[in-house]
C-alpha cells in the first residue's frame, strides 16, 4: 500500500535534510574539516606532547563550523515557505528543530571522524605513545565538547532565525552563528590558560574545568529545548516574505 505524504515526509525528512545540507553548506563542512585536520596533523608532526595537550582544546573551535549545514537549510526553508508546508502536514516546531539538530550531529560526526582518525594515524605513525592525557583530552573533552558546541550553535541559530527578520550576509544568523558556537570552547580555553598562570594544573582540576564548561553549555541547550514550545510558536516559523 502506498504511503501517505505525511508518512513519507516523516521517514525521509532527515535524510533529505542531510543531503541538502551536504550540498548547500559544503563550504562550512570542508572548511571545518580541513582546518581541524591540518591542525591535528601539524601538531602530531611537531610534538606528541603538543598534540595531546593542544589538539583537544582546538578541535571544538573548528569542528563546530562544519555543522552549520542544518541551520542553513532551516533558514532557507523558512524564507521560502517550506516550513509552512511541513507544519501543514502535522510537523510541530519541536520536531522540525529535532530534524535540524540531528542534521548538525551528522555533519559534525563527519568532521570529527575524519579529523580525529587522520590526526591519530599521523600521531601514532610518528611513534608517539597512547597516554592518559590524550585519552582524557579527546574522549572526555574534545569530542563531547564538539557535539555540545554544535548543538549550542544550532539551538541558538534556530531561535535567532525564528525571532528575526532574515537578511543575506554577515548580519544574518548564518553569518554569525559559527562565532556563537565556538564561544564555549574559547571561554574554556581562556579559563585553562588563566588557571595555568599560577602553575601546572592537576588532572582533577583540568577535568573540573572541562566538565564545568561542557555541563553549563549542555544545560543551556536543554533549557532552550524545553522552552521551545513556549517561545517558538508555529507563527514564528512562517515565511517572513
Amino acid at each position: 500500500m502506498e504511503s501517505s505524504p505525511t508518512e513519507y515526509i516523516s521517514r525521509s525528512l532527515l535524510s533529505v535534510t542531510v543531503r541538502r545540507a551536504l550540498v548547500s553548506a559544503r563550504f562550512y563542512l570542508v572548511y571545518g574539516t580541513v582546518i581541524s585536520l591540518l591542525l591535528g596533523v601539524v601538531l602530531a608532526f611537531a610534538s606528541g606532547s603538543s598534540f595531546a595537550s593542544s589538539y583537544p582544546l582546538f578541535l571544538p573551535i573548528f569542528g563546530v563550523v562544519g555543522s552549520m549545514g542544518g541551520l542553513l537549510v532551516f533558514t532557507s526553508d523558512r524564507t521560502k515557505g517550506v516550513l509552512e508546508y511541513l507544519l501543514a502536514y502535522g510537523y510541530s516546531p519541536r520536531r522540525l528543530f529535532a530534524n535540524i539538530l540531528l542534521t548538525a550531529m551528522v555533519l559534525v560526526t563527519i568532521v570529527v571522524a575524519i579529523s580525529v582518525s587522520a590526526s591519530l594515524a599521523v600521531y601514532f605513525a610518528r611513534g608517539h605513545p597512547a597516554t592518559s592525557a590524550l585519552a582524557i583530552g579527546l574522549g572526555v573533552y574534545a569530542i563531547p565538547m564538539t557535539y555540545v558546541c554544535a548543538a549550542f550553535a544550532s539551538t541558538v541559530g534556530v531561535y535567532w532565525t525564528a525571532l528575526s527578520s532574515l537578511r543575506v550576509g554577515v548580519s544574518s544568523p548564518i553569518g554569525l552563528t559559527p562565532f556563537v558556537g565556538i564561544l564555549p570552547a574559547l571561554v574554556t580555553l581562556f579559563v585553562i590558560i588563566g588557571a595555568e598562570r599560577s602553575g601546572p594544573l592537576s588532572t582533577t582540576t583540568l577535568l573540573l574545568i572541562l566538565g564545568t564548561g561542557m555541563g553549563l553549555i549542555a544545560l543551556f541547550v536543554i533549557v532552550l529545548l524545553v522552552s521551545m514550545g513556549r517561545f517558538l510558536r508555529r507563527e514564528r516559523l512562517l515565511s517572513a516574505a
